[in-house]
C-alpha cells in the first residue's frame, strides 16, 4: 500500500471512530464499516469513488468531517442527504 493511500485509510478511520453514528462506505461492489481498518484498507485500494451512508445523532458533524477528509485526500465521495 503506498503511503498516500495508507494515510487516507488511517485518517478516514480515525475521523469516523470519533463519531457515534453508523458510518458505512459503499463502493461498486462492497459495503464497508468506516470504523473497520481492514475493510477500509481493501475498499480504498480497489475503488475510485465512494458513497457514505451516515446515520445517528451526530451524523451532520460526521458528514462534514468525513467530507473534508475525502476531499483532502483527493478521493471522490458522495454523502447521503
Amino acid at each position: 500500500m503506498n503511503r498516500t493511500i495508507a494515510q487516507a485509510v488511517v485518517e478516514i478511520n480515525q475521523v469516523a471512530s470519533k463519531f457515534e453514528s453508523s458510518i458505512v462506505i459503499i463502493t461498486d461492489d462492497k459495503v464497508v464499516d468506516a470504523k473497520s481498518m481492514l475493510g477500509l484498507s481493501f475498499s480504498i485500494l480497489t475503488s475510485k469513488s465512494f458513497k457514505l451512508e451516515i446515520h445517528g445523532k451526530d451524523e451532520e458533524d460526521a458528514k462534514n468531517a468525513l467530507k473534508e477528509v475525502f476531499v483532502k485526500n483527493k478521493l471522490s465521495v458522495e454523502i447521503n442527504k
